[in-house]
């Protein structure tokens, strides 16, 4: 039944747990800088995703595909092992649930800072180089303000409360992960898929567009950190940490 149904939670849990070990005691140095390149690479999810809108804007089934260019960068970055921000607030956290301490939630604090502030740089220099540099066909730069303003329309709540199960579901994939047995890119493409489906709010990919936005001046700059990056990166710590963690936690506490 075991082999049949995959790695039981204990087993998926402990899984986890090394490697936020692991990614706790790596150099910052190392952080940084594969933060950096997760969040170039996740903004791929956002032009990817105006690459379809450009090419299906006379089709009827545009608002269905066009999800599908979000899951590219999701795919780099979670297969590829970059530090992703989301990704982390299950995986380290799982070591800090398991053996409480005052060093432990220091490096905690010490990776997300870092990674977090990585993924910034990251997509705000893509978003730069895309307005000013040119590395897009004019109508795709078109294409990609126009897949970003959806988020205009949302109040800072709003972004916020779709922040919270864009955490939880990425937290999953972590979870997911360890009993893929080969499937680890559809369920990557599922799940993120699902996100841009639904509207939700992902800190990182979403920087990409508020930076965008910006720097188009679409929206000044205190309205894309304060009412949007901002509160869906708490949505996504509350999804993934305050939801998905310490779920998984309880689950197997008694276990341990």
């Amino acid at each position: 039944m075991t082999d049949r149904l995959g790695l039981r939670s204990l087993q998926v849990f402990e899984i986890v747990r090394r490697e936020g070990v692991e990614e706790l005691s790596r150099p910052v140095n190392s952080l940084f800088w594969s933060g950096i390149a997760a969040g170039l690479a996740l903004s791929l999810s956002v032009y990817c995703t105006a690459f379809i809108h450009q090419a299906l804007q006379e089709s009827q089934l545009r608002s269905l595909l066009e999800g599908l260019g979000y899951s590219v960068g999701f795919v780099i970055v979670i297969l590829g092992r970059l530090q992703l921000f989301t990704e982390n607030t299950i995986t380290v956290v799982l070591p800090v649930l398991t053996d409480l301490n005052r060093f432990k939630i220091q490096r905690t604090l010490r990776l997300w800072g870092v990674v977090f502030a990585a993924n910034m740089i990251g997509t705000s220099a893509s978003a730069l180089v895309a307005i000013l540099g040119g590395i897009l066909p004019p109508e795709q730069l078109v294409a990609a303000l126009e897949v970003s303003r959806h988020l205009l329309h949302y109040s800072a709540l709003q972004v916020l409360l779709y922040g919270i199960p864009a955490g939880f579901m990425v937290a999953s994939i972590v979870w997911l992960i360890p009993s893929a047995k080969g499937g680890e890119f559809w369920i990557i493409v599922l799940i993120t898929y699902m996100i841009s489906l639904g509207g939700l709010t992902h800190v990182v990919a979403g920087s990409t567009e508020w930076f965008l936005l910006a720097m188009a001046g679409d929206c000044s700059w205190a309205h894309a950190i304060l009412s949007g990056i901002l509160p869906a990166l708490i949505g996504n710590v509350i999804g993934g940490t305050g939801l998905f963690a310490l779920i998984t936690y309880a689950q197997v506490k008694d276990e341990i």
